[in-house]
């Protein structure tokens, strides 16, 4: 097992509650033996100098996130393109992705940082948008990407290819692209399958379309996945990025989604069980 010793500390923004969990966290790693890098947010509750997180990615072994969900998926996102290995400490709601909690973190850490871990690899989507062949904009996600109508509540008509072949045209209020992690976010809400991590797979999963046939389907994450928006049909749609980037489409406009080059690696406590979590956080085998 690698042991690190560069670490870098990154937290959620406007919330007193971390302030606790940072503070412990900064005495954990105050020995000699860890250099500790903080982000700005980090930096302003501990009331000490910041690093830039650019800066960061670039002399840390492993980043440790505190937050909920989303802090994770925002940071992970930059970090896995440097693949550097994160840790999450929960301080949000659900917490699929940030599975210590503050009460555990100076147990679970101290066994990390004497190798006893469990290492998981996690895909991503990037996704590119085009309008007459321009380069609209483009972004990755963790979790999903979601084409959605922007501002009315009305359809929108959309066309789908994968790897060159048609599938369908669809009348819908969207569509959702999620990988095995985002299987258990929005697409869950949406009537989606929960696809393990281990998977290589993309889900592809219709928001409340008009034709009830036109359900959720599972493809390999290998393929190239490309949405058109009706041109005839004027309303305006977006697309979205784990629900923290946007950019905005128009009828006529493309989507091409494949797999993204880079990985998430995260790093869990020894014991750690998904299937355990998945009940946990669904509240499954729970007596009514």
């Amino acid at each position: 097992m690698t042991l690190f010793t560069s670490i870098g500390l990154f937290s959620k923004d406007n919330d007193e509650k971390i302030q606790l969990t940072l503070k412990t966290l900064y005495d954990f790693f105050s020995p000699d033996h860890f250099k500790l890098y903080v982000d700005p947010t980090s930096a302003s509750f501990l009331e000490i100098e910041a690093m830039e997180v650019g800066k960061m990615a670039n002399i840390i072994d492993i980043a440790i996130v505190v937050g909920g969900d989303g802090t994770l998926l925002k940071i992970g996102r930059f970090l896995s393109e440097y693949s550097i290995p994160v840790i999450g400490i929960n301080l949000g709601r659900l917490g699929f992705l940030v599975d210590i909690s503050p009460e555990q973190v100076v147990a679970k850490l101290d066994a990390i940082f004497k190798g006893q871990y469990i290492k998981e690899s996690r895909s991503l989507l990037h996704a590119s948008a085009y309008r007459d062949e321009i380069l609209l904009g483009e972004g990755s996600a963790l979790n999903d990407v979601v084409l959605h109508v922007r501002n009315d509540i009305r359809m929108i008509e959309f066309t789908t290819h994968i790897d060159g072949k048609f599938v369908n045209n669809q009348r819908a209020d969207g569509m959702i692209i999620a990988t095995p992690t985002g299987s258990t976010a929005y697409s869950l809400s949406g009537g989606g399958p929960i696809l393990h991590p281990e998977l290589d797979a993309v889900v592809l999963v219709p928001i409340c379309p008009h034709t009830l046939s036109h359900r959720p389907i599972v493809v390999g994450n290998k393929g190239m996945i490309e949405i058109s928006l009706c041109e005839s049909r004027e309303v305006n749609s977006r697309l979205s990025f784990d629900g923290q980037a946007n950019i905005d489409l128009q009828a006529g406009d493309k989507v091409v989604i494949r797999q993204k080059k880079h990985r998430l690696m995260l790093i869990h406590p020894e014991g750690y069980d998904y299937y355990q979590i998945l009940r946990t956080k669904l509240g499954w085998s729970v007596a009514p």
